[in-house]
């Protein structure tokens, strides 16, 4: 016999088997004892929580010709027919590529017809959202006043874009996502039957990963025991075939991450990588080891939200000693602009590495998160230096800014160097063209690369040389210049001011030789969009 899939060869033949859905499962059964059967059912909820599987279940219940306390009994001719799927009293539709009027139209044809054995034609759409709006209208008429021999049950799992018409005609319940707990002790129950030996801890990995759904979880299990046929499936194992990263190795990427660490951090996701680590997983794992801090951090007892065993919640415990709440939800704000990034990423790796930089250099932006965390590190620092006996010296913002405006002020006249270097129509054009740097900083933002987006608000524009009429300018310690000097950033920049500008534009990327800072090779023109240049 061919093999089939786990969660096709366990799906549930009883409502006792069903696990996570106790609250539905003891509506429907009172329902059948009580004769109480709807004529019009709502099942709604995520993939894999058993929506599909209660509908037949229940259609198997209300067609039993010896149900067990509201349960089928399987030993029947009609629930045999039903299990092999060849009665006529089940009828399947699959809205996904059934949606059209016609297809709803068939169904009001054919339920005049009574069934020809058994007490009910049940009919389960499933995707029921994916009908069109004139399949629903078509619908409607029917639903409202169905013969008593019919039963509809809808299955979907966005309940939001099924019309009100439909749903007030509906009894409605609800499918919860499936407990991790649930999740692991169903697969443990199944490797035991299935004779596979396989590591507790393993099980629950998978159940986790699973995110709620049962389906999930078994397709993933069947995928890590084919990997490793055989053998006992160990937790390892499964962290190989999932891609998956452990406690630990997310806590060695915070501590990098929080000492500051670059070199170390992007160290550690190569590592990762080479050990073929999906990045997107990382990414995922990293944002919920961040999210078990903060909890941990604000109330201790949370073992039960956690999800986590007793010794990993005491590791977490110890590590949220050393956090601070506000920087955590500075790293999870990051880390999930970067999740939603990488959906439509063609270059993960290079968004992960550039994120996690920007973990580690709160300076590197400009909200109130970030400088909050850049004043604790300032005072930690200071604090750091007066143990050690340093006399620190403490000045006001209005002194910083008097002294780095003595020592930042140039030595020459920009706009009379740049009237002396360019015509008048030259100047002309370049303030123009400057002027839509705006303009150019937006289309990157729709358009552009995280790298581009960032290099481009981080240089200073300079005059060019050499034919070229501008240049990008970095400091010596900035990330960037190597990252634009890539083809398919160039690429992107060029684009951009060709978009906008309606003409090439030719630039350098250069970075500050030492002393030379204050020169006029490397200053920023951009100022020129609001100076006034009287022509000679």
């Amino acid at each position: 016999m061919a093999y089939q899939a786990l969660y096709r060869k366990w799906r549930p033949d009883e409502f006792e088997e069903v696990k996570g859905q106790e609250h539905i499962v003891k509506t429907l059964k009172n329902q059948i004892v009580a004769d109480r059967v709807g004529h019009a059912y709502l099942f709604c909820g995520t993939r894999g929580t058993g929506k599909t599987t209660v509908a037949k279940l229940f259609a198997k219940a209300v067609n039993c010709e010896h149900p067990i306390d509201g349960s089928p009994c399987n030993q029947c001719a009609a629930c045999k027919a039903i299990q092999a799927q060849s009665s006529m009293n089940v009828i399947e539709i699959d809205a996904a590529s059934n949606n059209g009027v016609e297809n709803i139209r068939e169904i009001r044809d054919n339920v005049q017809y009574s069934p020809t054995e058994g007490k009910y034609k049940v009919y389960i759409i499933d995707e029921v959202h994916m009908l069109s709006i004139g399949a629903f209208n078509a619908l409607l008429k029917t639903l409202e006043e169905p013969p008593s021999y019919v039963i509809f049950i809808l299955a979907t799992t966005e309940a939001h874009k099924i019309p009100v018409t439909i749903l007030s005609r509906c009894q409605r319940y609800d499918f919860k996502r499936i407990s991790i707990d649930t999740i692991s002790s169903r697969l443990e129950e199944l490797m035991q039957r299935e004779q596979i030996p396989v590591e507790a801890k393993a099980l629950r990995y998978v159940a986790k990963a699973a995110d709620g759904s049962m389906r999930d979880a078994l397709s993933l299990l069947d995928q890590c025991i084919a990997f490793h046929l055989g053998e006992t499936l160990t937790y390892e194992h499964v962290l190989d075939v999932l891609g998956a990263v452990d406690m630990e190795v997310l806590s060695k990427l915070y501590h990098r991450i929080a000492e500051q660490d670059v070199s170390g951090m992007l160290s550690h996701i190569e590592e990762l990588v080479m050990d073929g680590r999906e990045m997107g997983q990382l990414v995922n794992d990293f944002t919920w080891y961040l999210r078990n801090l903060l909890l941990v951090r604000e109330s201790p007892d949370l073992q039960d939200v956690l999800e986590v065993s007793k010794e990993q919640l005491e590791e977490l415990k110890r590590e949220a000693e050393s956090c601070d709440s506000e920087t955590l939800m500075r790293y999870i704000r990051i880390c999930s602009d970067l999740s939603n990034k990488l959906r439509y990423s063609s270059q993960k790796r290079i968004d992960v590495e550039l994120a996690f930089v920007k973990l580690c250099k709160p300076q590197m932006e400009s909200d109130f998160t970030s400088l909050k965390e850049r004043l604790r590190q300032l005072e930690e620092k200071v604090e750091e230096l007066k143990t050690q006996g340093i006399q620190v010296e403490t000045v006001s913002a209005a002194t910083v800014e008097s002294r780095e405006q003595e020592n930042s002020e140039p030595t020459y006249d920009l706009k009379e160097e740049l009237k002396k270097r360019l015509e008048p129509a030259e100047l002309q054009d370049l303030k123009d063209l400057l002027g839509r740097l705006p303009e150019v900083e937006q289309w990157l933002q729709r358009n552009g690369s995280m790298v581009v987006q960032g290099a481009f608000q981080k240089c200073k524009i300079a005059l060019g040389e050499n034919g070229k009429l501008l240049k990008l300018v970095f400091p010596r310690d900035s990330i960037w210049k190597e990252s634009m000097e890539r083809s398919s950033a160039k690429e992107d920049l060029a684009m951009a001011f060709s978009q906008v500008c309606g003409k090439q534009v030719e630039f350098d990327i250069v970075m500050v030789p030492k002393g030379k800072e204050k020169n006029i090779e490397y200053a920023d023109i951009r100022k020129l969009v609001t100076m006034d240049i009287e022509e000679q």
